[in-house]
């Protein structure tokens, strides 16, 4: 058993596939078979079993897995400690992100992390804050983006950037702001799907002001923030959303931005992780910039 026959049955682990791990470290699907067969006649029992076209990790391969990550932390961990500088570091680090924070903050955290460590590569996911958490809940990815906070003990939360809701027009559609939320009840209304960390948001202030949605003039949903933005820039209908993806529309003269009364909760968008998954160097380095403050520019910039 060598540290390199360990790393590649992580990927086959990790991927599902022998194919795709091959395919993610560029070797031939025949080299990384026979990497999984040496480790396992070096343990004298098999590591998958095959089903159908699937492979599934036995008990011992299940455990193995656990003891490799943290070998391969460890290695990870003594070349950081042996070598002068830190560029040398390389891996994937798999993040999930929520609208807003996946178009407006993650381009900027991994520019200034990728400035560091120049051989980081990113595999990203944009998707619903609920969706968001499940995948850092079940430890198909590392890192995870949200704008809501769900209670959960495995969960470990860093805020990045706190930031409030605001309401977008086009720029034809006269609406004079600062604006209440009753005089919006008219006008046609674009809204995120329930997964988001922006609909929880808007709900909880529609309840604070006894509205039910069934008095909204809402005439469509949509799970894409960028969906949004577009039916709101076309005229359709008008939305609230997040400040910070607002402004990036406003400056280019796109849409109109409007306060709303009373509308003055603030939120944060956090950097989750899960404590009980054992996460690569560079993930954990990635999140300990989060921890010393070290994304605090991302207010404003």
């Amino acid at each position: 058993m060598d540290l390199h026959q360990l790393f590649v049955f992580t990927k086959v682990v990790e991927h599902k596939s022998f194919s795709k791990a091959a395919e993610e470290i560029f070797l031939s699907q025949s080299t990384v078979s026979s990497h999984i067969q040496a480790l396992e006649r070096t343990f004298n029992t098999r590591l998958f079993d095959r089903v159908g076209r699937e492979i599934i990790l036995t008990p011992f391969g299940s455990r193995l897995y656990q003891w490799a990550l943290k070998l391969l932390l460890l290695k990870d961990e003594a070349m950081l400690d042996l070598k002068e500088g830190m560029t040398e570091l390389r891996g994937m680090i798999r993040i999930a992100a929520s609208s807003v924070p996946g178009q407006f903050m993650l381009p900027k955290m991994i520019k200034h992390f990728r400035n560091q460590y120049p051989n980081a590569v990113f595999q990203i996911e944009q998707t619903s804050s609920k969706v968001v958490l499940d995948k850092v809940l079940n430890g198909t990815v590392d890192v995870g983006l949200l704008g809501k906070e769900f209670e959960n003990d495995k969960l470990c939360y860093i805020p990045l950037l706190k930031e409030k809701l605001v309401l977008i027009t086009s720029n034809k559609t006269e609406i004079k702001g600062p604006v209440n939320i009753q005089d919006l009840l008219k006008y046609p209304f674009i809204m995120r799907n329930s997964g988001s960390g922006t609909n929880a948001a808007i709900e909880q202030f529609l309840k604070k002001n006894k509205i039910s949605k069934e008095q909204m003039n809402i005439i469509a949903y949509t799970e894409s923030g960028q969906t949004l933005i577009q039916f709101v820039m076309e005229g359709i209908g008008i939305a609230i959303i997040s400040e910070i993806a607002a402004r990036e529309y406003t400056k280019r003269q796109l849409l109109k931005m409007k306060e709303i009364n009373g509308f003055d909760d603030e939120r944060y968008f956090y950097l989750a992780y899960n404590k009980n998954k054992t996460l690569s160097l560079l993930a954990r380095l990635f999140i300990e910039h989060g921890e010393k403050g070290l994304y605090h520019w991302l207010n404003g910039s």
